[in-house]
């Protein structure tokens, strides 16, 4: 019979003593692993981990300053090897079924169960923002495309060795919304991660090769800065980089290095945007300022908010912000400069009349600084153009919806917006007017893979998450790349488009059996018109032989500025109609071309020496590919979005804005009816530059413009030099995109100028005569597809039903 003095002791002392240290120490897996290695990682290459050739490395240290491990830094001995090992990944990799390539990503599921925690505690002391649940949410996404890939994209194949570079802030999921779609694609992948990332992308890595990924699949390169991604992204072994991070100067850089290279680059500088949280009357303001506290408030932001708030509750959202800030802490910042930045940005904002709510006083010295809110501040306040890292939330009011949406629009990001109100019909209005590629109702910062998340404006040139995101890593099985790899061109981009045109001179034949060239106009906002300078060029006749055809308008910059002016004008209307009244207009549109089929005809078979039988099969491949896209134009939209939690999200496709084309030689007019048909049908306006060779065809056609019902502006033809129309379009700032058909040196010149403001490129050289030219009388489906994607960037809204 046991008693009580006989069993507890037992109890007590298993309890207390067994298996216990007298000085217990927690069991780290994430300190095993980094003890495994010496706390000396190598690069991960061919699935392994090596040491880089010459042995340098750069040392990581945690947020209290403590040395955590060491990177190594790879050179160019590495580079290579690894893009030796890329190539052959990605024929091991491309060549698995679907199903064999969803089966290793699910199978990283299951592996991540077992090494889960050593994972998250990795993150965590590196601070790379990446949950365990997050990452098993995209494994999963991701191999049902994988799955599915033949079976919903048929007609696109992968792009090949995928270069993926990330800043040193730019968050652990952020990259990983690249890197698993581009191996979910049948992908080879080169990862050059910043430098806090780097612990916990190479243990990926080492897990991805245990699922069974194929050595050489997933590769990874560490080193100490944004050099690294530009030597990798220099390799011919690259087909495409993406580029994600926070500092626009290295995205910059990253474009105008592989510049002339042949290889594509998208830019999303995802960290440091500028977005507004906007409360209106409406809202429910408890709700409100509890997550505008979280999110300007809290450790480690991505992005700086700014807070607009409706005048008649600006009162009750300043009182229930005191209320929320009066116990806080100050905030510690990474270093006292810091604190001096955000000193003078408040004395600055003080002198200009705005108020501070601060949570506790100021201390006198250290890195810390109060959670501050400057009430009261303008939309040129230097606070909100340039806001400085901290715990400083700017709040400006608004009075009726359109000057919230002007508020919100103030910034030249286009990253993200919260809109907080309980009126679903004003949010969806709010939402559809704000340029920016995410918006939150009544939350925030809410992330899924099925969302596609675009940047707008300054803030990206890529999709990623959701189907959309994915044709990035792809393209159409019907077509060779546009940009075949190649060594840059030596040439002084200052002195590009500079050349003056031929001079005309008078024809010396005899007076009697002269007869003069007709002269043509230009089309600009809706007229038929000289060029503002007055001049023009000869049009040569096939071959070069039988003198001048015509003459055309010699267009230059100020042409370009005045047909932007009236292109701004008449966009955003032409975008707001419905997409039946788009196709109707392109439809009209078709039915003008086959009213003036015999002179269109003409003007091709003199200007180019087809016979008119293949001059009248080529207007009729026109007439049938304006109809195409005029059936395009509501059939090819977004939608409900399924979503893992309670709730509702919507894609939506939005026009670029205003795009630049400069049209090829090759089938002068089909060539541009397929592109005029793209742009105009996803409510773009649009500035096209017809071949310098061939300009008769697109010249004919102004005549079929003006007889359309086509708002006036919408569409521009300019004639004249090709190089100088296209360093005119690349230096507007207004112009969103520009498609690109000419020479190696404009294809350079675009890749290296059009970063600053970061414009959309779709570039493709000419090559007369040569395999893999675009032949533009297949009208693919994929091509297409490709081309209708390339001239819409993506909204995602989120409205939560619970």
């Amino acid at each position: 019979v046991f008693t009580k003095s006989n069993y507890c002791v037992p109890i007590c002392q298993n309890e207390m003593h067994f298996g216990a240290d007298p000085s217990p120490v927690p069991f780290l897996l994430h300190q095993a692993w980094l003890e495994h290695h010496s706390r000396s990682l190598g690069l991960f290459i061919d699935g392994k981990f090596v040491c880089p050739a010459d042995g340098r490395s750069c040392s990581l240290a945690d947020s209290k300053g403590s040395i955590v491990c060491s990177t190594a830094c790879a050179e160019e001995a590495d580079i290579s090897q690894c893009a030796s090992s890329a190539v052959n990944g990605f024929k091991s990799w491309s060549s698995l079924s679907c199903n064999q390539r969803a089966k290793v990503l699910l199978r990283l599921v299951s592996v991540l169960g077992q090494h889960g925690q050593c994972f998250s505690e990795l993150c965590e002391l590196c601070e790379a923002s990446c949950s365990t649940a997050a990452l098993v949410r995209l494994l999963q996404f991701y191999s049902s495309w994988a799955q599915l890939r033949d079976t919903l994209l048929t007609d696109w194949t992968p792009v090949g060795v995928v270069a993926v570079v990330t800043s040193k802030d730019c968050s652990l999921y952020s990259l990983l919304l690249k890197v698993l779609p581009a191996l979910a694609m049948g992908n080879s992948v080169v990862v050059v991660p910043g430098q806090s990332t780097a612990p916990p992308v190479l243990l990926l890595a080492q897990l991805f090769t245990g699922a069974g990924l194929p050595a050489g699949a997933l590769n990874v390169l560490t080193g100490s800065d944004i050099t690294l991604g530009v030597k990798v992204s220099q390799n011919h072994s690259i087909s495409y980089v993406n580029y994600s991070g926070n500092k626009e100067c290295d995205g910059v850089m990253l474009c105008k290095a592989t510049a002339g290279m042949g290889v594509p680059v998208s830019v999303s500088p995802c960290i440091g945007a500028i977005c507004p949280f906007i409360i209106f009357e409406s809202a429910d303001i408890n709700s409100a300022v509890d997550e505008v506290m979280e999110a300007a408030f809290r450790k480690k932001k991505e992005v700086f908010w700014v807070l607009c708030v409706q005048e008649s509750v600006v009162d009750s959202v300043v009182a229930h912000l005191r209320l929320r800030m009066a116990k806080m802490k100050c905030v510690t910042l990474h270093s006292e400069a810091d604190r001096e930045r955000l000193d003078a940005a408040v004395q600055e904002a003080q002198q200009l009349g705005a108020t501070l709510v601060q949570s506790c006083a100021d201390p006198t010295s250290g890195a810390q600084y109060p959670s501050t809110v400057l009430c009261g501040v303008a939309p040129s306040s230097p606070c909100v153009v340039n806001p400085c890292p901290g715990p400083l939330l700017p709040l400006m009011t608004f009075r009726s919806n359109t000057e919230a949406v002007t508020l919100g629009n103030h910034s030249p990001h286009g990253q993200a917006a919260s809109i907080w109100t309980e009126d679903l019909t004003l949010a969806l209005e709010t939402a559809r007017s704000l340029s920016v590629g995410s918006v939150w109702v009544n939350s925030h910062s809410i992330s899924d893979p099925c969302l596609p998340v675009c940047g707008h404006k300054v803030s990206g040139t890529c999709t990623d998450g959701g189907q959309e995101g994915l044709y990035q890593f792809l393209r159409p099985s019907s077509s060779s790349p546009p940009l075949p790899r190649s060594s840059p061109v030596s040439m002084d981009y200052t002195q590009f488009g500079t050349e003056a045109s031929p001079p005309i001179i008078p024809d010396e034949s005899d007076p009697a059996r002269y007869v003069s060239p007709q002269s043509h106009l230009q089309f600009v906002a809706g007229k038929a018109c000289k060029s503002v300078s007055g001049c023009s060029v000869a049009v040569q006749s096939p071959g070069g032989g039988g003198g001048v055809l015509a003459y055309c308008p010699d267009g230059g910059r100020k042409d370009v500025r005045n047909a932007v002016e009236a292109a701004i004008k008449v966009q955003p209307g032409w975008m707001k109609k419905s997409p039946s009244a788009r196709a109707q207009s392109l439809y009209s549109l078709a039915k003008g071309l086959e009213s003036k089929r015999r002179d269109i005809a003409a003007a091709i078979n003199t200007q180019t020496g087809l016979s008119m039988d293949e001059a009248e099969k080529e207007v009729e491949l026109s007439i049938t590919r304006l109809s195409i896209w005029a059936a395009y134009c509501d059939k090819v939209q977004g939608g409900s979005l399924p979503m893992p939690n309670s709730g509702s999200a919507l894609s939506i496709p939005e026009a670029l804005g205003v795009m630049g084309v400069v049209l090829p030689d090759k089938n002068p007019l089909l060539s541009m009816v397929t592109v005029l048909g793209a742009t105009i049908a996803t409510g773009n306006a649009v500035i096209m530059v017809p071949s310098q060779k061939y300009p008769l065809p697109a010249l004919a056609f102004i005549k079929v413009l003006q007889s359309s019902d086509l708002p006036a502006g919408l569409v521009n033809v300019i004639t004249g030099s090709r190089d100088q129309l296209t360093v005119a379009l690349a230096n507007h700032s207004v112009i969103k995109a520009i498609w690109y058909w000419g020479s190696a040196e404009g294809c350079q010149y675009l890749q290296y100028t059009c970063t600053s403001p970061l414009k959309t490129l779709r570039l493709c050289k000419d090559q007369e005569g040569k395999d893999g030219e675009l032949n533009w009388t297949q009208c693919h489906p994929s091509f297409l597809e490709e081309m209708w994607r390339s001239a819409v960037q993506w909204k995602s809204v989120w409205i939560p039903t619970a």
